[in-house]
């Protein structure tokens, strides 16, 4: 007989080992991972409840389940063996790099073996991945996409064509909600039989960072299809056109928070984006450009964020071609840190629930750091440790690679803006202490000066840039005005203030 090793992030029953109704499974809950970083509290009690919750399951349908509560993997290891020496074990691929060499030696040091076999999770093979473009970068994203659709036949037409007669509307998706807007409540999840009691050994025993009462993310395959259900209902007719707005009264939009449930295998890839065009097709109040957005989102970019990750680690951990080496300012870890409103509404979203969405990723907390000249190691290890969806196989590249420009494997520019973005984007500026009009002086926004100090720091690199040639035209002006020196020295003093947390 063979076990099936169940991994706290591939808990699905529909795709993979599970899928088969095994007689026998192997669950080992291992502290020692909670004890790596400053983890998030609702990360960890999201993690641990769920794979209790399906252990709970699959028990009540009569499978043997062997949860070994233990330090470390190769504690639960021993303690499994001794029980079932030499016993045989498949395990599907886990994505984060090289662990499944380590899972291995694990169980081989211990007598066993362990048949490793494809990530379901996923719905894009590395086979089909590297056929379509190559084991080297630069990879695109945008081409990969196109192959996607036509492979799964999801939004094309019989020719292969794309539905609409665009493959991407996401120049539709970039409005402003108006003034009265509000959007619909998003569900709230009942503790169930284990959350609180994970809550309250979380708090005892590690170390976190981050507010462990608020927790509100499903933990159960009945909780995650009620969230898939409900953003299909009431939030996915309009999530395409508010899709990357910011706004300080309203955490959630109209996005999904379905990525959690995604990430440890409540809910799989295929059902999410299938349900989402089920309800297009059935409905008349869902657009085509929202329900390409968010299909674009799951089996797009997340799955090219595995196939990056897969074939540029280990380099892209360790990734730093501008040669940032700043150490993340105090403001990513108090909110009031900063009198700018947008970085302390995004770090405190962060800190009370472990989400912030991607605009807020991307284009505040990553374009911080990214003109601050923070780390790119030091920006990953926060994402990874401060958002209950994160792992490594999709952090590293989106924060490394997209985030602060660290590699241009797959991105051709760096994601640097000035408040201009900020202040088009969100509606943080209006009551904010800075000006988003200002680049110079006490008050000026501290994106403006950063913008133009990063520019003028790498001009030697991304002048020649065929993306950026507007921005340094716009550099020249300012250099030629003579306005540069005092705009480059006020960025210096924004690096000094939020360095001693008084920014």
């Amino acid at each position: 007989m063979t076990t099936v090793w169940v991994l706290g992030d591939q808990l699905s029953r529909r795709r993979g080992p599970l899928a088969a109704d095994p007689d026998r499974v192997l669950m080992v809950e291992a502290a020692e991972f909670a004890r790596r970083r400053r983890y998030h509290p609702q990360k960890l009690v999201l993690v641990f409840a769920a794979m209790r919750h399906r252990r709970d399951d699959l028990r009540a349908d009569g499978v043997e389940v062997v949860y070994e509560r233990a330090e470390t993997f190769a504690d639960g290891l021993d303690a499994y063996f001794e029980q079932y020496p030499g016993d045989d074990l498949v395990v599907q691929r886990p994505a984060s790099h090289g662990a499944a060499d380590r899972l291995r030696r694990l169980v081989e040091d211990r007598g066993g073996s362990l048949d490793v076999v494809p990530n379901a999770n996923f719905l894009c093979s590395p086979a089909q991945f590297d056929d379509w473009q190559g084991t080297e970068p630069p990879f695109d994203h945008e081409s990969f996409y196109r192959e996607m659709r036509r492979e799964t036949g999801y939004l094309v037409d019989e020719d292969g064509n794309p539905e609409g007669g665009e493959w991407n509307y996401d120049d539709q998706n970039r409005e402003t909600p108006p003034a009265d807007y509000e959007s619909p409540p998003v569900p709230s999840f009942e503790d169930g039989d284990h959350v609180p009691a994970l809550r309250e050994w979380v708090a005892d025993e590690f170390d976190t960072w981050g507010d462990p009462t608020g927790f509100d993310w499903p933990v159960t395959r009945g909780q995650a299809e009620r969230a898939l259900d409900d953003f299909l209902t009431h939030r996915l007719p309009a999530f395409g056109p508010y899709e990357d707005a910011v706004l300080a009264d309203d955490w959630h939009l109209e996005h999904s928070l379905l990525s959690s449930a995604l990430n440890v295998g409540l809910l799989d890839p295929d059902e999410v984006v299938e349900a989402a065009i089920e309800a297009y097709r059935a409905r008349d109040d869902v657009p085509l450009n929202s329900v390409e957005g968010f299909v674009r989102q799951i089996l797009g970019w997340r799955e090219f964020m595995r196939h990056v990750y897969r074939l540029e680690m280990p380099e892209l951990a360790s990734a730093n071609q501008l040669g940032a080496d700043r150490d993340l300012p105090a403001l990513y870890w108090d909110a009031d840190a900063t009198d700018m409103a947008c970085l302390s509404s995004a770090v405190g979203r962060v800190y009370d629930r472990g989400y912030a969405h991607h605009i807020e990723r991307l284009m505040l907390l990553s374009n911080f750091a990214l003109t601050y000249g923070a780390s790119p190691q030091a920006l990953n290890d926060w994402f990874h440790g401060g958002f209950v969806d994160a792992y490594h196989w999709v952090v590293t590249p989106n924060v490394v690679g997209m985030g602060v420009f660290g590699t241009d494997a797959f991105t051709t520019k760096p994601y640097a803006s000035s408040a201009n973005y900020v202040d088009r984007m969100t509606d943080h500026c209006a009551d904010c202490a800075f000006d988003p009009d200002a680049t110079v002086g006490e008050r000026a926004c501290p994106f403006n000066s950063l913008y133009w100090d990063f520019l003028a720091t790498h001009e030697d690199r991304l002048r020649s840039n065929h993306r950026m040639g507007l921005v340094y035209s716009h550099l020249d002006d300012k250099r030629d005005a003579g306005d540069l020196a005092a705009i480059r020295e006020r960025a210096r003093h924004v690096r000094r203030r939020a360095a001693a947390g008084d920014l």
